[in-house]
């Protein structure tokens, strides 16, 4: 069983500069074909800054962070037990390329179902941007970790 002590847990901070051409090559992975998202001039035309972010870029970005590795590790969970359980946002702005942000990412739940076959980590990230200070995005994502030997009750 994962220590429930590790509830409130924070992981260490990860800034980042939102690329352009990493904005292009997400959008292109994922069958984007708006202009907007290719295109600067486009991008401003449709109202934003720059080439805005889609909309699951910053879970890729969180990724990059290296937070979930770190919460594993620090939690002794072998990575070939885990399972992508759920991901959501909530958007309080638009975050386009040339923003810097900062990640940072907390442990807010650890649960067991399944008579103990399951457990679950629930992980709440900021998206702060860093020259205004403002809250861009919350992102909230579940982790399961597989425990075949434990027989479900």
């Amino acid at each position: 069983m994962i220590d429930r002590s590790h509830i409130g847990t924070t992981l260490p901070p990860f800034q980042f500069e939102v690329e352009k051409g990493r904005l292009r090559f997400f959008a292109k992975a994922i069958g984007e074909t708006r202009p907007e998202y290719f295109d600067e001039d486009a991008a401003r035309a449709a109202g934003y800054r720059s080439i805005p972010a889609p909309p699951t870029f910053l879970m890729a970005a969180e990724m990059d962070s290296g937070a979930t590795e770190i919460l594993l590790d620090r939690l002794g969970i072998p990575i070939e037990r885990v399972l992508h359980g759920e991901q959501s946002f909530t958007y309080h702005g638009v975050v386009c390329a040339g923003d810097r942000l900062e990640l940072l990412s907390r442990i807010t739940d650890i649960y067991a179902k399944k008579g103990g076959a399951l457990e679950f980590i629930v992980k709440d990230s900021t998206l702060t941007d860093l020259a205004s200070g403002r809250c861009m995005v919350e992102m909230r994502s579940v982790i399961v970790v597989r425990h075949p030997q434990e027989t479900a009750a």
